[in-house]
């Protein structure tokens, strides 16, 4: 072991620790955008979200004397990172969990790091397809068939628009973690403020015309779920999500996913009395096999 080596390793606790803290975040979001979107539509909840989590970032950057970055290439990044992260994700996660249990909701969202897997294959080529993650494809599609196939099967309709929604946003963080890459040389605040606020100001016209905000009665207990929704499971979340992927790379930093998993079906019981049948539950241990034995193996190696 090297000297750089042996330096790095005093810091594989935290990371880990981070690590699930951020599943522990994302986890517990799905809960809150259950309770929130009950009266708040899905595209002024993830506006409010995006915005207030974004002035945030930047309150907290000033107060740590951090700038965000006034070059366009970069303003442009944060705008295709902000689509690709939130915009367009957090709006089928917020549409879907309206027909969804946020347990399922947070299952089916889980399977990033197998779509992290398909798009570095077919993309960049730089990770070789082992046995491993053979069988970690296989396992979290499987999961994934018997988790949207059975509900489907109980009725098509909205409840299968919706499924099918949560795993596209599944195929956008995929590739906002593989994209993420590209702000290596930034403190790991500036990406996350700069994509929020882009997100934020691309969702907010939106809303205006679709929800009309002005018209709507949000209860407090919606408000409230928005508010820990933007502070916790958003700002710092991101914070902790644009670190991760500096120090564990792309299939690192999806790695929280199958953590969140078992943390968010247990939110979703706990706090919204939400049940999951058998073959939910066997669909569950599959995409936890998979997406596990995806992102491991990646995990250790950057961390070798």
């Amino acid at each position: 072991m090297d000297m750089n080596e042996a330096q790095r390793h005093p810091a594989i606790a935290s990371e880990l620790a981070l690590l699930l803290a951020l599943a522990t975040l994302w986890g517990a979001s799905y809960t809150f955008l259950k309770i929130a979107v009950a009266t708040i539509p899905p595209v002024t909840l993830i506006a409010g979200r995006t915005l207030i989590a974004g002035l945030l970032l930047v309150a907290i950057m000033r107060w740590r004397g951090i700038a965000l970055p006034v070059d366009a290439a970069n303003w442009r990044r944060f705008l295709f990172q902000a689509c690709l992260n939130s915009v367009i994700p957090w709006t089928m996660v917020a549409w879907g969990t309206r027909a969804l249990d946020a347990g399922v909701a947070t299952i089916l969202n889980s399977t990033a790091p197998i779509f992290t897997f398909f798009l570095t294959f077919a993309i960049t080529r730089h990770e070789a397809v082992t046995f491993r993650k053979l069988v970690g494809v296989v396992s979290g599609m499987v999961g994934i068939c018997l988790i949207v196939g059975v509900q489907a099967l109980a009725g098509l309709g909205e409840q299968l628009a919706a499924q099918i929604a949560l795993l596209l946003a599944a195929v956008c963080y995929a590739g906002a973690a593989i994209f993420g890459r590209a702000f290596r040389d930034l403190d790991p605040m500036a990406p996350a403020a700069g994509s929020l606020l882009c997100g934020a100001a691309v969702l907010i016209p939106l809303s205006v015309v679709v929800d009309r905000p002005w018209t709507l009665a949000p209860s407090m207990n919606s408000l409230l779920a928005l508010l820990a929704l933007a502070v916790f499971s958003t700002a710092f979340a991101f914070v902790i999500y644009f670190r991760l992927i500096q120090t564990l790379g792309s299939v690192g930093a999806t790695a929280q996913a199958y953590l969140r998993v078992p943390i968010g079906v247990a939110a979703s019981v706990v706090f919204l009395g939400e049940q999951l049948s058998p073959t939910v539950g066997v669909g569950l241990a599959c995409v936890v096999v998979g997406v596990a034995a995806m992102t491991i193996p990646q995990r250790k190696a950057a961390m070798a």
